[in-house]
């Protein structure tokens, strides 16, 4: 996050002796990415944040991966999941995934545990429902389209709306999720040329102050997942300040950038990770040349491969395909792909479209999670010559 943020109470100088209203010291907690290098915050405890009393590792249930072979485009059909399969204490649907980042699906109609993810950032994207995110650093109040960035070693939890309950697409880095560096100045500011500005993003509202003991946080390594106790509440903080905090931006504030022809998706681009980037596609005007392809062209994704997280609307290039609200498609490297047969035709002299959808291309090949073969619509990969030779994720 590239600008400044203070919460609460802090000293005046960094590192400065502190007390409580009752004379105990508080204690100061430093939380930097890339060692002292980079951004940073310091956090204000009443109590010690590394006072542990208890510690043991929990299997996730979640981890296993298999390769996509034969090689096919998937599509995943998320309407079919629900909570109660869910893998692991954290509950989510493991999809796809490889050594740079997880995909994952998940269903709340429960608070999470306390939880932190020492392997990376994580981007939760809100396909549906709505609730809050309490964090060490404050409460985020969360509706549908919004992405909520998720610092590595934040301890957060979700709590979903009693009624509507939350929906998540869940993506995982193994490293830092920022802003592209072609949309910020040399300081960090978001240019006029970037589809969003400082302006469309929501920050903490409130500090979620909680004073308790014996307290269990989820913390996941590399290695494993790490169940803590606590001796005092991580969220028994007073005030925080710095550069480094979670944050919420909505898709419906992302400015589309439309071309006389078509435009390639870096234009969507919102987030970038170490070996994959985030679009996002919002509703537009179609390419305005009279004689423009409106749809995209058939291509070939030679150093990536591509995932759309269709979120609503009108998905016009793939119609007939089954294609629908929830749904995820894995076009991967090697498979020439493109818009479905008709759809093109289709598209001729209409004014724009109105689809919503995240994409995710990575630069190494995903593999399928467990649950994917539970869910996947065996008909997609021969929708484009309409013959329908069937296969299956052998796991």
């Amino acid at each position: 996050m590239p600008f400044y943020l203070r919460m609460g109470t802090v000293p005046r100088k960094r590192h400065q002796v502190t007390r409580s209203e009752n004379g105990e010291l508080i204690a100061e907690e430093l939380m930097g990415k890339e060692g002292f290098a980079a951004e940073s915050a310091l956090i204000y405890h009443l109590g010690m944040p590394t006072a542990i009393v208890e510690a043991e590792t929990l299997l996730s249930g979640d981890d296993e991966l298999v390769p996509n072979t034969p090689l096919l485009p998937r599509h995943l059909v998320t309407p079919k999941l629900t909570s109660q399969l869910a893998d692991g204490p954290l509950r989510r649907h493991l999809l796809l995934g490889n050594s740079d980042v997880r995909l994952s699906y998940a269903i709340y109609q429960e608070p999470t545990p306390l939880y932190r993810n020492a392997v990376g950032d994580e981007c939760l994207f809100v396909q549906s429902g709505k609730g809050r995110i309490e964090t060490v650093f404050g409460l985020l109040e969360v509706r549908e389209k919004d992405y909520v960035i998720i610092p590595a070693s934040c301890t957060y939890r979700i709590v979903p709306d009693h009624d509507r309950g939350l929906e998540l697409l869940v993506i995982e880095a193994h490293g830092h999720i920022e802003f592209p560096a072609r949309y910020l100045s040399k300081r960090g500011q978001l240019l006029e040329s970037a589809p969003f500005s400082e302006r469309d993003l929501r920050t903490p509202s409130e500090l979620c102050i909680v004073e308790a003991t014996d307290v269990e946080v989820l913390v996941k390594t590399r290695a494993a997942l790490t169940r803590y106790v606590y001796a005092q509440h991580p969220f028994d903080v007073i005030g925080w300040d710095g550069c480094l905090y979670p944050f919420v931006f909505n898709m419906e504030d992302f400015e589309p950038i439309v071309k006389r022809f078509h435009a390639p998706p870096p234009v969507h681009q919102t987030f970038e990770g170490p070996g994959f980037v985030i679009c996002s596609f919002a509703p537009r005007p179609f390419d305005f040349d009279p004689e423009s392809v409106p749809v995209p062209y058939n291509h070939a994704n030679i150093d990536s491969d591509e995932v759309l997280f269709y979120v609503d609307g009108d998905f016009m290039s793939r119609k007939g395909s089954g294609i629908e609200a929830g749904s995820i498609s894995l076009h991967p490297a090697g498979f020439i792909h493109g818009p479905q047969p008709g759809s093109v035709e289709a598209a001729l002299g209409k004014p724009g479209t109105k689809e919503w959808a995240v994409m995710v291309d990575t630069f190494a090949p995903l593999e399928l999670g467990r649950v994917a073969s539970e869910i996947e619509d065996p008909n997609y990969p021969w929708s484009w010559s309409k013959r329908h030779g069937g296969t299956s994720i052998e796991v």
